[in-house]
């Protein structure tokens, strides 16, 4: 979590911190339009693509009510950090599908497929120049 709030904080976002324990949101973000609500995950280099979970699970639990529980309505933000890449992507909720995992291309696709595909350097944080 530390690394992707380097990113923002060089991005020039301010940055607060929810208080409490199992939260549904790691980081607020204030970017002069608004303050969004940021879930902070860890993503990992897979064939080309930063793949990562846009689900919690609670599998560990005993007797859950749901295996996977999704963040829709209680996040507007990924913040993802691949440390393979060394990158730091902020993706939007909506942007991402609400079930199990979702994926941010890196390296260009072998049979050159563009539709529905998200580019990882659309979503890369990058200093405020």
């Amino acid at each position: 979590m530390l690394a992707v709030m380097l990113a923002l904080r060089e991005c020039g976002y301010a940055l607060y911190l929810p208080f409490g324990e199992n939260t549904r949101t790691d980081l607020l973000i204030e970017d002069g339009r608004g303050i969004w609500r940021v879930q902070c995950k860890t993503g990992r280099l897979r064939k080309g693509a930063v793949v990562f979970a846009v689900c919690s699970t609670y599998g560990h639990h005993r007797n859950p009510r749901t295996a996977r529980r999704s963040y829709r309505g209680q996040v507007d933000y990924f913040a993802v950090y691949c440390p393979e890449t060394k990158g730091a992507y902020l993706v939007p909720l909506s942007d991402v599908p609400t079930r199990a995992s979702a994926t941010l291309r890196v390296t260009p696709t072998r049979n050159g497929q563009r539709r529905h595909v998200r580019l990882a350097a659309q979503y890369q944080l990058a200093p405020a120049s």
